[in-house]
């Protein structure tokens, strides 16, 4: 265990005792993160940061719960953050009342370190200097990479209870982000952008990240407008995931109770998804470099599947949430004022029902008037979750039997119940991304609304 959270167990069980607390939890986290930006061969900016924080528990005789944040870990602090707490729990909700996960005490499996050695600050702005500059000698349309960072980041969560539960995890990794921007006479600036992380900087694949934003940005120079119409999409695993997060109050258990969602308790079982798709919140999977073996009330993480052969299997829970539904936490729980819940790491796949059909294989290379999205935008603004609609601009290109051109400007728009049906193919091969991992998935007849 992390020497600092060892002392901050220590000093939350003797001042809880202090103060005559007998019920409370603490859930928080350490962070040591250093980021770097260049501009035009020169460094911007060099950040470094050291942050920490919890986020405090406690229940009262009455067993009504008060909660308090602070950034002040020291004993003092945390004495004022217990002490506060107590306080509040008098004014706390008198239903739905929030307690202990009964899995916060279960065990968790032991995994191999997750953290590797950090690089001087040197290193970093060297790497990200050089990858600026190669982008800008990549093609003479490049002008400029406007957005960039690179940064490597470690972090120590830790959660305890009053009733003897104790978690604690150290994670790294490294991440950089490269975006671009062209100057072409007679044509409108053009950009594209590539993102790549790894836990350890010595195998983060900075030379994948300028590869990809130069061939991005370079398709994008030949564009032109569109008709509007139906058409069939396929969208990039990164323009997949992003939409399903969008949506993530159809798996929320809180969102559901609050009905703020298209689901209801009810809909276990419902079909909302053609058949061929499989999605699951997998917080431990492989490629999930920041992943978490426990959430913010200590419940162990796990794999949960949600669409299972297009059928809704499970909801993602908090204790609270579980307890309400007569279902188990999943893991994807933080505490607060209220406890909520969120998705970790959407996995999505060809379902079993698709390996077994012997369905029509498309492809790129061979399909015709066919939209390619890679980027979704605007999801904060395009997308009504609690009524299923959305409407959001994206980057991307028509293809024609592998012939790509960027569309110049244009909009997607649906209902995503319907659209999750209009699945026509969800191809075998997947891709890692940091928000989750995913193929690309192809619909059928989706509104796209050009300028052509």
């Amino acid at each position: 265990m992390n020497i600092i959270v060892e002392k901050l167990v220590a000093e939350a069980k003797e001042t809880a005792s202090k103060l005559g607390i007998q019920k409370f939890d603490i859930y928080g986290g350490i962070t040591d993160e250093i980021s770097v930006e260049v501009d035009s061969g020169a460094t911007k900016q060099v950040s470094a940061s050291d942050r920490a924080g919890i986020t405090v528990r406690v229940w009262n005789d009455q067993a009504t719960v008060g909660v308090t944040s602070t950034t002040n870990v020291d004993r003092i602090g945390l004495e004022l953050a217990l002490q506060s707490a107590y306080e509040a729990s008098f004014f706390g909700a008198k239903e739905y009342i929030p307690d202990f996960s009964p899995q916060a005490i279960a065990a968790i499996p032991e995994r191999e370190p997750q953290t590797a050695p950090s690089v001087p600050i040197e290193k970093l702005v060297t790497t990200l200097l050089d990858a600026e500059k190669e982008l800008l000698e990549s093609d003479p349309a490049i002008a400029g990479v406007p957005y960039n960072g690179l940064s490597q980041r470690h972090f120590t969560r830790f959660y305890l209870n009053s009733d003897g539960a104790m978690r604690s995890e150290s994670s790294s990794f490294s991440s950089i982000y490269l975006y671009t921007k062209t100057e072409v006479a007679d044509k409108k600036p053009r950009s594209a952008g590539a993102y790549r992380v790894s836990r350890d900087f010595a195998e983060l694949d900075v030379k994948g990240c300028i590869t990809e934003t130069a061939t991005k940005t370079i398709s994008h120079l030949n564009y032109d407008k569109i008709k509007s119409g139906k058409y069939l999409v396929v969208f990039s695993p990164e323009a997949f995931l992003s939409l399903v997060s969008a949506f993530s109050s159809l798996f929320n258990a809180q969102s559901i109770l609050d009905k703020n969602s298209l689901s209801t308790p009810d809909s276990l079982g419902k079909a909302i998804a053609a058949p061929l798709l499989n999605v699951s919140d997998d917080e431990l999977h492989f490629g999930n470099v920041g992943a978490s073996t426990f959430d913010g009330e200590g419940t162990p993480t796990r794999r949960t599947p949600l669409i299972v052969d297009g059928v809704l299997t499970n909801f993602l829970h908090s204790s609270v949430t579980a307890k309400r539904l007569n279902a188990a936490p999943t893991g994807n729980a933080s505490i607060g004022a209220k406890v909520s819940v969120s998705p970790n790491f959407f996995h999505v796949e060809r379902s079993n029902a698709a390996n077994a059909d012997n369905e029509k294989v498309l492809d790129l290379k061979t399909a015709e008037n066919v939209i390619l999205i890679d980027d979704l935008q605007a999801l904060h603004a395009g997308v009504q979750p609690s009524q299923g609609s959305f409407s959001l601009p994206f980057d991307g290109w028509i293809v024609n039997k592998g012939d790509r051109v960027s569309v110049e400007s244009a909009t997607v728009a649906g209902d995503i119940l319907e659209l999750l049906k209009a699945i026509v193919y969800v191809e075998p091969d997947v891709k890692v991304t940091s928000s989750g991992v995913a193929p690309h998935v192809w619909v059928e007849g989706l509104s796209i609304t050009g300028e052509g």
